[in-house]
């Protein structure tokens, strides 16, 4: 039976590395090995505009609306759009928290930095999300679309007029830019973007104006265009998601592959009247938002832009009617734009799900109070290194009586192991007797061999989710420890954690029994060591995670072996 507890921990041990595998491969963008996505509706092609609600591509990258049963959609204009006096520009805007850069074509937001995150690459520059440059695109764009063919309305492609302050100024709390279209098919487009202090949403407008004769029927579209690479400096021996997402109040968070999109067989919501879409990567993320209530098709499609970065381009678009606007009438439509760390509390505030960006996958439900937990820790505290170490203390006072449960098992195990040895010794050619003399055994000396497994698989998810909390918390980024340790989202510069992590995981494992089965014996001391191997490539904050994990357990362990009269000794691995 001693066997059989062994086999089953090894066992868990195993599926659990296959499960960490399979999940590495979705994040890499392959398809998953055990748990597929299902195929979903295919995504539109240039020229063909899928019922689900989606936009067609074509080559301008302007898209082509889906619109109701019994309506054509509007085919996008190829000749140029008439020019303003005012040359082409690119506007950079500052607040306390920002350097945003514009492009007067179209009024698009080209580039964010944020001017309180330093760059892991360059300490000295402020970090970037949103780019428009040779190595990467990313970029927020917004227009018009017709319901009609022929219909050619101001696009993101449109040259705009610039109007409004460069920067918030000491004593000021808002800052109000705007971008004017020329009069296009009868309608002239204004963006107003307002940027408020200490904020990393923007509140925009996009107001319609009907200058034809006719009433005017037309759409908004917001999207998010982004190159399908990985972020720069990403580790490859843990991977976080990136790429689109959609919220909606009947499916909830929709993660999308860019392989899935590319394929053609993304899986997601595809109408609306609540929630957003957005891109998403660690840390940071950006969304577009719209009011409840105000419908909404939903797209993500592959996009020939032009640009020379590999792998380029994905885009997620959100796609509203406008009501009919009479000549001289006006439409306003009030939309959000956030581009930001994913601080868990702001985005509650912003809107419903938005939080979700910041992904701990199917064990939010344990994360999210892990989360919370380690907030207010570190509100006390001030030091999220010393929180870390807080809140692990706190799980082990919380567990303490099931990992006691399960040392007293183990103990138990290790003092019965010389007369299990000696009898497995004697007995080894005949198993049948072995078996029922070990059975005999167990029921002599009162011990369970399952005693230790299940109050140790209890707190898997537990110590699982918080990994994740502290892997996607933003706070971590550039958040310093003790002495040498300046940031616990980067590796330790010195691999002094990781060094002790190996000791400690060296430790623990050699007070453990020697199983009697030498293949066992050996498995025991390397899947530990290539395990331990991984961490020096982890954030610090992990490793402290592990290395207090592993301290607490050894100190738990030590005491309910000395005080079951079962000294504790180290069994040194024998190859």
């Amino acid at each position: 039976m001693n066997d059989i507890r062994r086999t089953i921990l090894w066992v868990i041990f195993g599926f659990s590395m296959v499960l960490l595998w399979d999940q590495w491969q979705v994040h890499n963008g392959k398809q998953a090995t055990f748990f597929p996505n299902p195929v979903g509706k295919p995504a539109a092609t240039a020229g063909q505009p899928a019922a689900s609600g989606a936009s067609a591509v074509p080559a301008t990258g302007v898209p082509v609306p889906v619109v109701p049963v019994g309506q054509a959609p509007s085919i996008v204009p190829t000749s140029p759009t008439p020019a303003l006096a005012t040359p082409r520009e690119q506007i950079v805007v500052a607040t306390d928290v920002l350097r945003l850069t514009f492009d007067s074509e179209g009024g698009s937001l080209i580039r964010t930095e944020f001017l309180k995150y330093n760059d892991m690459q360059d300490k000295g520059k402020s970090f970037v999300l949103l780019d428009d440059s040779k190595e990467r695109v990313y970029v927020a764009q917004t227009g018009m679309i017709g319901n009609t063919a022929g219909a050619v309305f101001p696009t993101h492609k449109t040259p705009m007029k610039f109007t409004g302050a460069r920067e918030l100024k000491a004593g000021e709390n808002e800052l109000l830019l705007s971008f004017e279209s020329p009069e296009l098919g009868g309608a002239k487009l204004v963006k107003t973007y307002t940027l408020r202090r200490g904020a990393y949403d923007l509140g925009v407008r996009h107001s319609v104006t009907n200058q034809g004769t006719a009433p005017l029927t037309a759409q908004l579209y917001f999207q998010l265009v982004r190159d399908g690479n990985k972020p720069p400096g990403e580790s490859s021996f843990y991977s976080t998601f990136t790429g689109p997402a959609v919220y909606t109040e009947a499916k909830k968070y929709q993660k999308v592959e860019f392989a899935d999109i590319k394929k053609k067989n993304a899986d997601f919501e595809a109408q609306s009247s609540n929630g957003y879409v957005a891109m998403v990567q660690h840390y940071f993320a950006s969304a577009w938002v719209l009011p409840d209530g105000m419908k909404r098709n939903l797209s993500m499609d592959a996009v020939d832009i032009g640009s020379s970065v590999a792998d380029c381009c994905y885009r997620a678009t959100m796609i509203t009617p406008l009501d009919a606007i009479a000549p001289g009438g006006t439409q306003n439509v009030e939309a959000k734009f956030f581009a930001g760390p994913q601080e868990e509390k702001v985005l509650e505030a912003l809107a419903p799900g938005l939080e979700l960006v910041k992904d701990y996958g199917w064990l939010t439900i344990l994360a999210k109070p892990l989360y919370w937990l380690l907030d207010k820790l570190h509100s006390y505290i001030l030091n999220w290194g010393w929180s870390i170490v807080g809140l692990v203390l706190l799980l082990k006072i919380a567990f303490y009586w099931l990992n006691a449960k399960a040392y007293s098992s183990m103990a138990k195990m290790k003092a019965i192991n010389p007369k299990v040895m000696e009898m497995r010794e004697r007995l080894k050619d005949n198993p049948q007797q072995m078996q029922q003399e070990m059975m005999k055994i167990y029921r002599e000396e009162k011990v369970n061999p399952m005693g230790g497994c299940f109050p140790i698989m209890v707190q898997i998810p537990v110590f699982i989710a918080l990994y994740w909390v502290l892997l996607s918390s933003v706070e971590m980024r550039n958040a310093p420890w003790v002495l040498w340790i300046h940031d616990l989202s980067s590796p330790d510069p010195y691999y002094i954690l990781p060094i002790v992590m190996t000791l400690t995981t060296m430790l623990q494992t050699a007070l453990n029994p020697t199983p009697p089965d030498p293949m066992q014996a050996k498995l025991m001391w390397f899947m530990p060591l290539i395990f331990s191997v991984m961490f020096f490539f982890f954030p610090a904050g992990l490793v402290l995670y592990w290395i207090t994990n592993n301290i607490l357990s050894i100190a738990q362990q030590w005491i309910i072996n000395t005080r079951m009269g079962v000294p504790p000794q180290f069994n040194l691995p024998k190859f």
